[in-house]
């Protein structure tokens, strides 16, 4: 989701900043997140430390009557978070040269002369802001590749829920996915050593933890539910090790 963080040291101008943004997010249909909004630089800088976010989008006022202004408070979100998306909102326009200045690779330097275009300088930063969210996104998807009927197959990691051994065919697994099933030459072993994220389980199954619903772990029961409602047998000696990496990943 992505996060966006309003400074401005006037609550009027603070207000109006914040009605601006919502309006937008009303309009449009954005996975965002409006965070916070902060009067003083030093505040948000902790909330920053202690909330670490990625991707997220600021609108900062440059006079932030605090001795450091909201071009030195973009610099610093700039050191914390190199993927930040930075606007400035102001009247001081003789002051853009000092975004140059202090390498904070600002979007956009907004005036606050007039609110009807203040509005629509702030619709395409956030516009712009969720595209890179997105595509930032993607690029961060894992796939897990697979080879059948002569083609290679990208399965993104998320859509997938476990392996097994085909017992019809030898070196041949089948694997399921949130939408089917897939059949292809390969091995257990060769899974979990192209992807250690997938837990082997029992000697014919690899699941994927993050893809599990429930786990199972009675004295003469003991198996693994996946999200579709699968079942999956699990060897009494791996369940430690499964309920372990399931509390890592909360």
């Amino acid at each position: 989701m992505l996060h966006i963080f309003i400074c401005e040291d006037r609550s009027d101008q603070r207000e109006l900043i914040e009605r601006l943004v919502n309006n937008v997010l009303i309009e449009n249909d954005c996975n965002v997140d409006f965070a916070i909004s902060f009067d003083n630089p030093i505040n948000l800088l902790n909330y920053l430390r202690k909330n670490p976010v990625k991707n997220a989008l600021y609108f900062l006022d440059v006079d932030l009557q605090h001795e450091m202004n909201g071009i030195e408070l973009g610099a610093q979100i700039r050191g914390m978070d190199v993927s930040a998306t930075i606007a400035f909102i102001t009247t001081h326009s003789e002051m853009a040269h000092l975004v140059f200045a202090h390498k904070v690779e600002a979007l956009e330097y907004i005036l606050k002369d007039d609110p009807k275009k203040m509005e629509i300088a702030i619709k395409e930063c956030i516009q712009l802001a969720c595209e890179r969210y997105m595509r930032g996104k993607h690029s961060e998807r894992k796939y897990f590749m697979i080879t059948t009927g002569g083609s290679a197959w990208n399965i993104p990691y998320d859509d997938i829920l476990y392996f097994e051994t085909d017992t019809d065919m030898p070196n041949r697994l089948i694997l399921h996915t949130k939408t089917g099933r897939t059949g292809y030459r390969g091995k257990l072993h060769h899974v979990t050593a192209a992807a250690p994220e997938f837990f082997a389980c029992q000697r014919s199954f690899v699941v994927n933890p993050k893809n599990i619903k429930h786990v199972v772990t009675a004295r003469r029961k003991k198996q693994i539910e996946m999200v579709n409602g699968d079942i999956i047998p699990i060897s009494k000696s791996k369940i430690q090790e499964l309920l372990d990496r399931l509390e890592r990943l909360e």
